[in-house]
């Protein structure tokens, strides 16, 4: 249960992410010289629901894998600035925050057998 929603984590990061992507792009298309408000219709609800879903996973994650709460909140403050969710995904990962331990194999930190 808890790798499977760390992976959904890490995929809400990279969607989110992405999605900023798309509608800073259709921001640009409503603003500039073709004056198309689509983009910004399609990629809004979307980026909005991507927004939640990183919000609830960033919550759970922490929950399951004890995270400190500053580091919580600078999850959580990432969702705002655009990619930013994918700098924090590289942090914690870098920082061991994400790891999976399969069964019967020692974290880093255990001590070596022998």
């Amino acid at each position: 249960m808890r790798d499977k929603v760390t992976r959904l984590f890490v995929a809400a990061a990279i969607a989110e992410a992405c999605s900023w992507l798309a509608l800073l792009i259709g921001m640009l298309v409503k603003y500039g010289p073709p004056e198309n408000e689509l983009g910004v219709k399609i990629f809004g609800p979307i980026h909005g629901g991507l927004f939640v879903a990183y919000v609830l996973l960033v919550l759970a994650v922490a929950r399951l894998r004890r995270w400190s709460l500053p580091a919580t909140v600078v999850a959580l403050a990432c969702a705002v600035p655009p990619f930013a969710t994918l700098v924090f995904e590289r942090w914690a990962r870098r920082r061991g925050m994400l790891d999976t331990v399969a069964a019967g194999r020692p974290t880093r930190d255990a001590a070596p057998v022998g």
